[in-house]
């Protein structure tokens, strides 16, 4: 692996991810927001600093980044270190308490504000949103519309709906000119965008990107086009294994052309192996298939 990945990775996972999969927990009352402590067991302490990325243990000399946390708490040498914090690229470790911001009022359900919300209609804020800046062709988002997956979000943004096997809203990504996150109380499960009875789904990590590949590929037909959210939640991988159930389905990995593209892509792959189904890896030529589809329109205009 090249420094640049290495880098990379130290970038996308926090020394907190690490802790809590080996059964360590935060300390709340001997913790500040700029030193986080960990205790495992009985004697078994690692404060966090540096934003996420530093660590040491007040009972030793031991301290170092997310490396040598995995070595200090087991790995066999840097190759076993790097696997351990590649497989975690994805994963969010709880929150303390008191980082989390206090509201004024009661968040309302999640069906009730996705029912509130209007559906993207052409010339609205969210549509110009996807087609003018994200370049996402007038028919595909009539088509998310008329699959209910999109909503006007505040400010410009849209909403792109992740729900469950049943059909039932379980959350949504956010994205706008000068925002993106996700709802608030939400859960990460699949954004899905094409046929109901899918033979081929095709998984990506946006639902911009999830739509970009449909665009490109005509919507291809028995294809499912659907997203992570950028997460790898235990709902998401509960979802991507029962899509992987269905007779003679193809698992076709189209996450980005990065270091997390490929670790999610072996999770795929090992999805696939296990039930059984096809396998494919399909990589964007730049860095996700929004940017692919924005590139192959230019020479256009």
């Amino acid at each position: 692996m090249e420094k640049k990945d290495i880098d990379e990775l130290r970038g996308k996972v926090p020394c907190a991810a690490i802790l809590e999969k080996a059964g360590f927990k935060v300390d709340l009352k001997e913790s500040t927001r700029k030193a986080v402590k960990h205790r495992r067991g009985d004697g078994e302490i690692v404060i966090v600093i540096h934003d996420g990325r530093g660590w040491f243990d007040p009972m030793s000399e031991a301290k170092g980044d997310i490396f040598s946390l995995a070595e200090h708490l087991g790995a066999d040498g840097f190759p076993d270190a790097l696997k351990q914090v590649a497989d975690l690229v994805g994963f969010t470790p709880t929150e303390p308490a008191w980082k989390r911001p206090v509201r004024k009022k009661p968040t309302a359900p999640l069906a009730r504000r996705w029912a509130e919300r209007l559906k993207p209609r052409p010339g609205s804020p969210a549509w110009r949103y996807l087609a003018e800046t994200r370049a996402i062709p007038d028919h595909l988002i009539q088509e998310a519309v008329d699959q209910d997956v999109l909503r006007e979000g505040p400010r410009g943004s849209m909403w792109a709906a992740h729900t469950d096997e049943s059909g039932a809203v379980a959350g949504w990504e956010e994205r706008g000119p000068e925002w993106r996150g996700f709802a608030t109380d939400g859960s990460k499960v699949l954004f899905r965008l094409g046929a109901a009875d899918p033979k081929r789904v095709c998984i990506t990590e946006a639902a911009i990107d999830a739509t970009s590949l449909a665009a490109i590929e005509g919507l291809r037909h028995g294809s499912l086009y659907v997203s992570t959210g950028g997460g790898w939640s235990p709902a998401t991988e509960a979802a991507i294994r029962a899509l992987a159930a269905r007779p003679g389905v193809l698992l076709v990995a189209a996450t980005d052309s990065n270091l997390q593209g490929d670790v999610f892509g072996d999770r795929i792959r090992a999805i696939a192996g296990e039930a059984g189904c096809g396998y494919d890896r399909l990589r964007p030529a730049r860095d996700d298939w929004n940017e692919d589809l924005q590139a192959a329109l230019r020479p256009r205009r």
